[in-house]
């Protein structure tokens, strides 16, 4: 499979809700980032996204776009994801840049960016609207979402 194809497998695969097809084209030394989590290696990388895609509603939709190829030989996708978030299911679109690169024919680097203001007010309410651009709030959220992760793993993959 090409690296074009990689990418392109994984976002339908998760679109599809296909974790396990998801972390079979991760590189066992992976590094995902993005602001919600900050920085996951390996193995907690790939839990993160079966997680995410066993928490997924049913209403929610992945859809991703144009893959281009970078001087550096890492791609960039965007990619959009259509769910509802917390207790009160607000409505949320995310529009995330991926950065993408490979070893040994898997992805070793994700880099998933996003305005974190603009999910927040999305996602949180008026909470984020007036606190989301605050380093303590991104901060906060990557704290609960690594426990939520933690209880997770203990929970589902032991």
């Amino acid at each position: 499979m090409s690296e074009k194809e990689i990418i392109e497998c994984f976002y339908t695969s998760f679109a599809s809700r296909d974790s396990m097809k998801m972390v079979a084209l991760y590189h066992d030394e992976v590094l995902f980032e993005d602001p919600a989590f900050g920085k996951l290696y390996g193995e907690r990388a790939k839990a993160m996204w079966r997680m995410l895609v066993a928490r997924l509603d049913h209403g929610a939709k992945i859809l991703h776009g144009e893959i281009v190829q970078l001087e550096d030989g890492r791609y960039r996708t965007s990619w959009e994801a259509h769910y509802k978030f917390g207790p009160k299911k607000r409505d949320v679109v995310n529009k995330i840049t991926a950065t993408l690169g490979f070893k040994d024919g898997k992805i070793i680097s994700h880099k998933d960016e996003f305005s974190f203001w603009k999910w927040s007010r999305q996602a949180m309410g008026p909470l984020g609207w007036l606190l989301g651009w605050t380093p303590g709030i991104k901060k906060k959220l990557q704290a609960h979402t690594n426990n939520l992760l933690d209880k997770w793993v203990e929970t589902e993959l032991n």
